[in-house]
């Protein structure tokens, strides 16, 4: 069952609504949280209700959450989350396509398993597919439309940011599922944008590397180099992604944050290998 934190129904109709992705830890309840601290209402999806509800109960009081337990490989729950989100607000304006796994780490291309590719490919690929989807036929068609100083010029319209990585551009030693879907992803970020362009959509990629959170904890003790060596390598708040991707949320449809990497200044990726 979902459950929600809210505030009376006249000021729901006053903010802006985001669907977060993956909300119930590290990036996704990160961003979650920075949306719902600046006034946002957030609809947050994931797999787990429980860790959904401890995201929830960091905002602050009177913020409006949605929690919503939803598998984005799946589209029959992918439906269902939007459904809820047009049933709750009846408007969205941000989709946060953050959810996401690595897969089995450091397992050598010809060991890894055809239900690990597939794992990785149903979440980070398909899944982001299905949400944008989802969310893109809403924002072509809803009435009522974004709010109007979101809008613009536009007569529906919104948001997609979708959650890519370094491994877009650059891979870490046995990560081929994970890289491979990144590099995907950035495809997908480009085609959406094209097709949003005649309705208002923007479409957008943010690409993290090394944020602190429990998916990079190791990294502080040592992570594989290209050169096959390990070393530590620095990390940065996660705070500071979830400014970003309000920063990018934020801007009139007219304006549009196609790519932005955010990483911490000393990581090996610039000359990585």
């Amino acid at each position: 069952m979902n459950s929600v934190r809210t505030t009376d129904e006249e000021t729901v109709g006053a903010q802006q609504i985001a669907v977060v992705t993956g909300a119930g830890s590290g990036i996704g309840r990160a961003v979650a949280v920075e949306l719902l601290t600046a006034g946002w209402a957030v609809a947050l999806a994931g797999r787990r209700v429980e860790t959904l509800e401890e995201t929830a109960a960091l905002a602050p009081a009177g913020a409006v959450a949605l929690p919503v337990r939803a598998d984005v490989s799946r589209p029959d729950d992918v439906a269902a989350l939007f459904a809820a989100v047009r049933d709750r607000f009846g408007r969205l304006d941000l989709l946060f396509n953050n959810a996401g796994t690595f897969g089995p780490g450091g397992v050598p291309v010809e060991e890894l398993p055809y239900e690990a590719w597939r794992h990785v490919v149903d979440t980070n690929l398909n899944g982001a597919f299905l949400c944008a989807q989802a969310a893109y036929r809403q924002m072509k068609e809803q009435d009522p439309p974004p709010l109007p100083e979101r809008r613009g010029r536009y007569p529906h319209g919104g948001r997609i940011i979708n959650n890519g990585s370094i491994s877009a551009h650059t891979p870490r030693p046995h990560s081929v599922a994970y890289t491979a879907t990144k590099h995907a992803l950035t495809g997908l970020t480009k085609s959406l944008s094209l097709d949003g362009r005649p309705y208002g959509i923007a479409v957008g990629q943010i690409d993290i590397g090394n944020a602190a959170t429990d998916m990079t904890a190791g990294m502080q003790t040592g992570a594989l180099q290209a050169n096959g060596d390990t070393a530590p390598e620095p990390v940065m708040d996660v705070a500071d992604v979830a400014r970003t991707v309000r920063h990018m949320a934020e801007l009139p449809l007219e304006a549009n944050v196609q790519f932005a990497t955010v990483m911490a200044t000393a990581m090996p990726y610039v000359g990585r290998g």
